[in-house]
């Protein structure tokens, strides 16, 4: 059975920082694109940050761009997003998100969440003022 567990999240004051993690089991993604998501309270859920795993080139929205990174660790089957200098408008639930077929190496993994195969169940985050 595939799965994907994000873990990380709680309440940290803004400026502060944490790093969520996504542990994947029952498949091994490689070459693929992953991505970070979020959802605030009362909004639509919304693309954060994506990698594709061949590459090694990640993307990010606007909002996070600069303060966000994400990163992977083959060998654990994990990804990471590391979070600076939050925000009171960074809280929200935080999914990751992985596609199953491999990609090429030039791929930009554009497009919707639709692309995407596996989801985790999202790790809270709020930050305070």
């Amino acid at each position: 059975q595939v799965q994907l567990v994000e873990s990380g999240g709680r309440s940290v004051q803004a400026g502060g920082s944490l790093r969520l993690s996504c542990v994947a089991s029952g498949y091994t993604y490689s070459g693929n694109c992953m991505g970070w998501f979020r959802q605030a309270p009362g909004k639509e859920r919304e693309w954060i940050a994506k990698m594709n795993t061949g590459r090694g080139m990640t993307w990010y929205v606007d909002s996070v761009q600069g303060r966000f990174t994400m990163s992977r660790d083959n060998a654990k089957n994990t990804v990471y997003l590391q979070m600076n200098s939050l925000k009171p408008e960074d809280t929200a639930t935080y999914y990751c998100a992985a596609e199953r077929s491999p990609v090429n190496f030039y791929n930009n993994c554009a497009g919707t969440s639709r692309r995407y195969n596996d989801w985790g169940q999202g790790t809270p985050v709020t930050v305070s003022s």
